[in-house]
């Protein structure tokens, strides 16, 4: 999708129709999306009644997902939770559908243990970005998700996270987080495609925990839920790290050039968020999410290097480059989430931390 046509599809299904052109676009998608909704209640309905079954596992697990499309902080949250976990000693594996990754066999691990990493053509991005800061953490993709858990179960891990779960219901999670973005919690209230809701938001009574990303301090949200709701935000990292691992920081851009890319859901946040640190950039490149960076979008970027001195790009995108791949330095924006209070999480992460001791599970093949 151009950047234009994103940008004006985003302002309909955030903030509602506004103007004859939102309008006219919001009743085209309007029956789309009741046909959705019918879909996705009768699906869920279908494992209410238990038409369809949950595979259990014999190990505590944790699913990150969100209510609406793209754009939550999915991965930083996850990314959240497995350094929470590993620095309290526990054995973690991670689970992905392995979304815009080529892979078509039944299991895939991202990090084998005597072996290199798989490609981000195959994986997908954000398993590789995870399974990149988080070494030793076993990641597995799996189209069929019940199966990667059954995998994760044999990898000797005691707490498994399912990333993106909150609507993939054929697994019984222990643990059920729902991420939605502080500034439009629920799009403008329709489902897709006319809005972003992937559920009704009746659909939150399934969850135990809510997680608001990208809050601004002064600003107050009232939810209609019965789960615990806490406030974060997402903050840019001190350091920005090459595409050869060396690291700089903010300062060191100071006078520079500086042109900007993204493939990711919201393109336009990410460039507004690295001019926010006093970056002024002299060009940006919106790209799809989950690109893929094939001759043609390298020979683009290259080309655009004439007119700048350095490139800025974020985690997600830098996975799928290698430093020879443009002819000036190009570096990743680390994107970490930042809690006004993570105590209440932290005491739901201890009660699975000590019933996952007691785990019975397979264990290493």
């Amino acid at each position: 999708m151009m950047a234009g046509g994103r940008e004006g599809y985003l302002g309909v299904a955030e903030k509602g129709p506004q103007g004859a052109a939102g309008w006219i676009l919001f009743m085209v998608l309007w029956p789309l999306s009741c046909l959705y909704r019918l879909v996705v209640g009768l699906r869920n309905l279908a494992f209410d009644v238990g038409l369809c079954k949950m595979y259990r596992s014999s190990l505590p697990v944790i699913s990150v997902g969100n209510l609406t499309a793209g754009g939550t902080g999915k991965t930083p949250m996850v990314d959240f939770l497995l350094k929470r976990l590993v620095q309290r000693g526990v054995s973690c594996a991670v689970v992905s559908r392995g979304y815009g990754g080529s892979f078509s066999g039944e299991i895939g691990r991202v990090n084998p243990v005597n072996g290199p990493l798989m490609s981000p053509d195959a994986c997908g991005d954000e398993p590789l970005l995870l399974a990149r800061r988080n070494p030793g953490v076993p990641v597995f993709v799996a189209r069929r998700r019940s199966r990667g858990v059954a995998e994760a179960e044999k990898s000797g891990a005691r707490l498994i996270l399912l990333d993106d779960g909150f609507q993939h219901r054929a697994v019984h999670r222990d643990l059920d987080i729902v991420l939605l973005d502080g500034r439009h919690p629920f799009g403008n209230g329709s489902l897709l495609p006319a809005g972003l809701l992937r559920e009704p938001t009746s659909a939150l009574r399934r969850c135990h925990l809510v997680v608001l990303t990208r809050v601004e301090a002064d600003r107050q949200i009232a939810l209609s839920c019965s789960a615990p709701v806490l406030r974060s935000r997402h903050v840019l990292s001190d350091r920005l790290v090459s595409l050869d691992n060396a690291s700089i920081s903010w300062d060191d851009l100071a006078g520079k050039s500086c042109l900007a890319f993204a493939g990711i859901a919201r393109p336009a946040e990410f460039f507004r968020t690295i001019e926010s640190h006093g970056i002024r950039l002299s060009g940006v490149l919106s790209l799809d999410d989950h690109q893929g960076y094939d001759a043609a979008l390298l020979k683009r970027l290259r080309e655009a290097c004439h007119s700048c001195d350095v490139l800025l790009t974020t985690e997600k995108d830098a996975v799928k480059l290698k430093p020879n791949d443009v002819p000036v330095p190009c570096y990743q924006v680390a994107v970490d989430l930042v809690f006004e209070d993570a105590a209440p999480l932290d005491r739901m992460l201890e009660e699975l931390i000590e019933r996952s001791k007691y785990a019975d599970f397979p264990g290493p093949p």
